[in-house]
Order: C-alpha cells, then sequence, then structure tokens
C-alpha cells in the first residue's frame, strides 16, 4: 500500500484554489487522529505563552501545522522540509494567502541549526524517517531558546503504521505503510532517554491511537488509501464512502483524544529545554 503518491494526488487535486487548498487543510484535520492530538498539546503550549513566539516547522509536510500556527500573528513560523516541490508550493500558497508571518526553506535537520531561536518546535511524523535521530534532537535543542518546547508525533513500537501487518502484506503484495521508515517505531522510554542525553530537561510522553483510534485509522485512512492503491476510480466513490464512515470517525477521534491510553500505535513527546 503506497500512502506518498496518493498523498500527492490529493493535494494536487485540491491545490487548485486557495478555498480548496484550505478545505483540504480542515479535512486534514478533521480526518487526521494525529492532527487532534498535536493541536491539543499546541493549545496547552499556547494557553502558557502570551505574547511573540519563534516557532520551527520541522518537517512541514503539506504545511497544515504551520497554516494553524500562522492564523497567530504575533507568531513567526519557519518551516522546513527535504522536498523542494512542497516548499515552493506552500510559499506559493503562503503569499496567495497573505499569511507573511510564515515562511518555507528546504533543509535537512540533520544539519539544520539556528542557536536559541525557538520557542517551539514541532516534528510530526519525521523522526521515524531519520536514522541519525539524536543529531536532529541535538540540533532541535541546539536552537531552542531555554524553557521553549519541542513536541514530537510520530509511531510507537506498539504496531505504529501496521507494523506487524508489514511481512504479511509483502506476501499479499500491497507493501506496507512503512516503506520509508528507517525503524518501526519508537519505545516510549527509548524516546524520552534520547532526549534527555542531548539535554533536555524535562520529558513527557503519551500514547496516541489507543483502541477507538486504530478504529478511526482503518476507516478513515487505511482502507480508503488500499481502495486508492487498487484503482484510481475510487477518487468517485470516496466522497460516498466518507458520507457514511465520517460520523464515526470523528466519535472515534474524539474518544481517543480524550482518552488517556495504556498502549497505542502513536506517540506525543513533549520535551522542555
Amino acid at each position: 500500500m503506497k500512502y506518498d503518491p496518493i498523498k500527492k494526488s490529493l493535494g494536487l487535486a485540491f491545490n487548485k484554489t486557495p478555498g480548496l487548498r484550505k478545505l483540504f487543510y480542515r479535512l486534514l484535520d478533521l480526518l487526521l487522529l494525529r492532527s487532534w492530538h498535536v493541536h491539543k498539546e499546541i493549545k496547552r503550549w499556547a494557553n502558557s505563552h502570551q505574547g511573540e513566539a519563534n516557532i520551527l516547522d520541522a518537517g512541514s509536510g503539506f504545511g497544515q501545522y504551520s497554516f494553524y500556527f500562522s492564523k497567530n500573528k504575533s507568531w513567526k513560523i519557519k518551516a522546513v522540509d527535504v522536498k523542494e516541490e512542497q516548499i515552493e508550493d506552500c510559499n506559493n500558497f503562503f503569499q496567495q494567502i497573505h499569511h507573511t508571518n510564515a515562511h518555507f526553506e528546504v533543509a535537512d535537520l540533520t544539519k539544520f541549526v539556528e542557536p536559541n531561536k525557538y520557542d517551539f518546535i514541532l516534528s510530526v511524523d519525521v523522526m521515524e524517517h531519520i536514522l541519525e535521530d539524536v543529531k536532529v534532537f541535538e540540533n532541535f535543542y541546539t536552537s531552542m531558546k531555554k524553557g521553549g518546547t519541542l513536541l514530537i508525533s510520530t509511531p510507537s513500537d506498539q504496531g505504529g503504521s501496521d507494523v506487524h501487518d508489514h511481512d504479511h502484506d509483502h506476501e499479499e503484495g500491497e507493501g506496507s505503510f512503512i516503506d520509508e521508515h528507517v525503524r518501526d517505531g519508537y519505545n516510549i522510554e527509548e524516546i524520552q532517554e534520547k532526549l534527555r542525553s542531548v539535554g533536555f530537561s524535562s520529558t513527557r510522553a503519551s500514547y496516541t491511537y489507543g483502541t477507538p483510534g486504530k478504529i478511526s485509522w482503518k476507516l478513515s485512512m487505511k482502507y480508503p488509501i488500499i481502495m486508492l492503491n487498487t484503482s484510481k476510480i475510487f477518487f468517485i466513490i470516496l466522497p460516498f464512502y466518507y458520507l457514511i464512515t465520517f460520523p464515526f470517525a470523528l466519535i472515534l477521534n474524539y474518544l481517543d483524544v480524550r482518552m488517556n491510553h495504556k498502549t497505542g500505535t502513536g506517540l506525543n513527546v513533549i520535551a522542555i529545554k
């Protein structure tokens, strides 16, 4: 099952006008459970941080989190990613909608350092792709102001991204959602220890994608992607599919965010400098 080509196709479809792009962001925020968990932590940080802030979106992708940040005009956002086409695309879009407090640049996180600059660094679905993770954590630490907050959202080692189905998927000829991952997921203690080893004074980690989240992910992401990989005709059927499943996915997402999970396929990790 190939994930990135589907994301790219959907991104192109919703990129025809700024209004469609904003709709795309809104749909991502509603459908992707990780967005619910990430927004919850951002709001918690924002409630304790008044006034101006420098924010780094480390691995910005489509730019939906930078868009979320940029609504607060007292915040300045730098967003970086390794994909040049996405950086150019995001800069064009943000210029069109006059969100001048956000800027996108091509950067390799293993080399990107801007000492003592950022109040908040966000890294969503990035660290599972980078082998030199400790080096990136060092760069984050150096780039943050004293008292700054780092938020990492990443798969856990409890079966994130269908990791336990990896071999089975290959037998079925489907591939896997983790084809481009360098690790199957982080152990909750391992990632905190790595962060403490580079200097972070305080860490907190919690599981995401518990039982409700795993069901929601299958309904809202896994099954549609399987269908779209089978045939592009499912792009036509997809709106009707979501008409039926969308209410259930929203309820499951709400429950997952409200619950404390003893285990889960995702992790939210907070580190304070």
